[in-house]
């Protein structure tokens, strides 16, 4: 209650106008955000970040290195000393919600044909807000500078994967590696870091996912659609993986969509990327795999973030997408070769039983 008088007084001595501060919004970080909204009913975000356990730099001189390249919000005003930044607003409309305000409600009298024929009007739909948010994709990798930037080496890559090993595998499953798991776990995380780092590299947003890219506004002045994507919680970006965002993208926790819908979306992003000079291979089958590699490597690192969530933290909430991430998990590991040996232990873990595949 102390700190956020605190938050109150401060923004009382940057505002001219009488204000209201809604709930925290967000819950993955020690960061806490806030909508204020002003008598006139414009509306600003609020950073509460406790100098202890966060660093506001990052974010100040990330948010100054995309400007211009991406929309991403202006620092309005900042207290460092205490952890405080306004922000301007980008919307309240995320891309999960404008996402799932496309799908109707379950119809039981509908036909198998109209189901799939409604399923397809719905891929289109989305098909379109996903092209958009591509596009300002390739902005962010071609425009914003990369000077300077810190780069995601091998080393923290490790580091990152053993969240799997020590959090999922450990902590939550109760299943410590060792023996032959422990082996088949070094011999995938060897593979995924290798391929990760064979790839061309840009700057990366490190968390693309349709919760952090804002499409709109739900009410007041701004009401609508926006010109273009918001993007926010940037501030780990780094040069990495080409593909790295891309597959936090496509193959999100939040949202699922028919495979033949991401392929169309993949295509779509590697001839943006060829026209635009990325270092993206020349062959799509070849850029393909690396999407689909890359995409596993995304999806480990993420359960052992979220186990460490869940248990540490006590954010269990995001126990729930955990079988999101095994279901891609298991769908990319099975048809290729050089990933069979983390499928197999994937599969040891959840104690799942497959069926018959296909492999590359």
């Amino acid at each position: 209650m102390e700190r956020i008088q605190t938050l109150q007084q401060w923004l009382q001595s940057q505002l001219t106008q009488p204000f209201s501060l809604s709930e925290p919004i967000g819950d993955a970080s020690s960061r806490r955000y806030f909508r204020l909204t002003l008598a006139n009913g414009e509306t600003r975000m609020v950073m509460d970040a406790p100098p202890e356990r966060n660093a506001l730099a990052p974010f100040i001189q990330m948010a100054e290195r995309l400007q211009g390249a991406v929309r991403v919000p202006r620092v309005l005003a900042q207290e460092l000393t205490q952890g405080f930044l306004l922000l301007d607003d980008l919307g309240d409309i995320d891309l999960q919600r404008a996402l799932a305000a496309l799908r109707p409600l379950a119809d039981p009298a509908l036909s198998q044909r109209e189901q799939e024929e409604q399923e397809r009007a719905l891929c289109a739909q989305a098909e379109v807000l996903y092209r958009w948010v591509i596009s300002d994709l390739l902005a962010l990798q071609q425009q914003a500078p990369t000077e300077g930037l810190p780069v995601y080496d091998a080393q923290t890559m490790v580091d990152d994967l053993n969240r799997f090993a020590e959090w999922y595998a450990d902590r939550h499953l109760g299943r410590p590696l060792a023996g032959e798991d422990l082996a088949l776990w070094e011999r995938a995380r060897a593979l995924l870091v290798a391929r990760a780092q064979a790839q061309g590299k840009v700057l990366i947003h490190f968390d693309f996912h349709c919760r952090n890219l804002l499409v709109g506004h739900a009410t007041g002045p701004q009401r609508g659609l926006a010109e273009r994507v918001g993007i926010i919680d940037f501030q780990d970006a780094r040069l990495g993986p080409i593909c790295y965002d891309l597959a936090s993208l496509l193959k999100d926790m939040y949202v699922q969509w028919p495979e033949s819908l991401r392929l169309e979306l993949v295509i779509r992003y590697w001839e943006g990327a060829r026209q635009a000079g990325l270092p993206v291979p020349a062959s799509f089958d070849a850029f393909y795999a690396e999407f689909e590699i890359m995409g596993v490597f995304r999806q480990i690192r993420t359960l052992g973030t979220f186990a460490r969530l869940a248990h540490r933290d006590g954010k269990t909430q995001y126990l729930d997408d955990m079988p999101v991430a095994i279901s891609y998990l298991r769908e990319t590991c099975a048809r290729y070769t050089e990933l069979h040996p983390l499928y197999k232990l994937i599969n040891k873990l959840t104690d799942f039983v497959p069926g018959v595949g296909y492999t590359f």
